[in-house]
């Protein structure tokens, strides 16, 4: 059995993620220490290790709580499972075309640049009026994530 402290190591996964994972039903409950410590055994680590790999390739938590569920029937197709995946590419690929635009259009201000003043300064106009932008580039709300 692992502590969480432990478990936290070997998967890579703050403690603070694990008790959240927990507490969203991800990870099931852990078993307790007669002191009331945390234990997690191998099944547990398999699975904070498979959301853990699934996060690092960027599926959403509720896809992964689906994903999560279709491993419990092993015998059935994985048409669902393959949709989920088919979902998930067509997501980062989106996202890489975004980003794409982005670095164009930050080429594209940078080379403009007279390196002159900043009352003069291309990258700064451009900022200020998104019109002179060659690319539609608005994120939306969910894209920009938390702090922006």
């Amino acid at each position: 059995m692992l502590s969480i402290g432990r478990l936290s190591q070997e998967t890579g996964v703050k403690v603070p993620t694990i008790r959240y994972y927990e507490q969203i039903g991800l990870m099931p409950a852990a078993e307790r220490s007669g002191g009331n410590q945390r234990l997690y055994g191998a099944a547990a680590r398999r699975r904070l290790s498979f959301i853990r790999h699934a996060r690092d390739l960027g599926f959403p938590l509720e896809a992964i709580r689906d994903l999560l569920g279709l491993t419990d029937q092993p015998d059935q197709p994985c048409t669902a499972v393959d949709a989920i995946a088919r979902a998930q590419l067509t997501t980062i690929r989106s996202r890489i075309a975004r980003l794409q635009a982005l670095e164009d259009e930050l080429v594209r201000m940078i080379g403009h640049c007279t390196h002159g003043r900043i009352a003069e300064c291309r990258v700064i106009e451009v900022l200020g009026d998104h019109g002179l932008c060659a690319h539609d580039h608005h994120g939306t709300p969910e894209e920009e994530g938390p702090g922006r």
